[in-house]
């Protein structure tokens, strides 16, 4: 990316503001939030290549949570200046996978099983 590219992208993320403190507000405006969208989508199509922007789109109709948040990280990535080029579809998915690990890391899963040899069993169900 050039320095033209780098200045669009640095105007655009000044005008969308925070993203969320307008989602809260309810005004109910829907042309501002379809601006605010028309904006993001904008600056996402100047940060990623072709490639990426389509796997992140065919990922938009599983995952659109996961896909939202990818999203959210590169345009503050690109507001502190942390991305010089425009990203790959091979770096997207380094970023998908180290993701994904953080998430998996909070999961924790416990089982608790009844003993099959429990003998207060026969005392519920009196088989005399």
């Amino acid at each position: 990316m050039d320095g033209s590219d780098l200045e669009a992208i640095k105007a655009q993320l000044g005008g969308v503001g925070g993203g969320s403190g307008a989602n809260g507000k309810g005004k109910g405006d829907n042309g501002e939030m379809s601006k605010q969208e028309e904006q993001r989508q904008t600056m996402l199509t100047q940060i990623l290549t072709p490639d990426a922007l389509l796997r992140l789109r065919q990922m938009a109709i599983v995952k659109q949570e996961k896909v939202r948040g990818v999203e959210d990280m590169l345009i503050r990535m690109a507001r502190m200046n942390q991305i010089r080029e425009k990203v790959t579809e091979d770096k997207l998915k380094e970023m998908l996978v180290q993701i994904s690990v953080e998430h998996d890391k909070e999961t924790t899963i416990v089982y608790s099983r009844k003993g099959y040899d429990d003998s207060d069993d026969d005392v519920e169900y009196d088989f005399e």
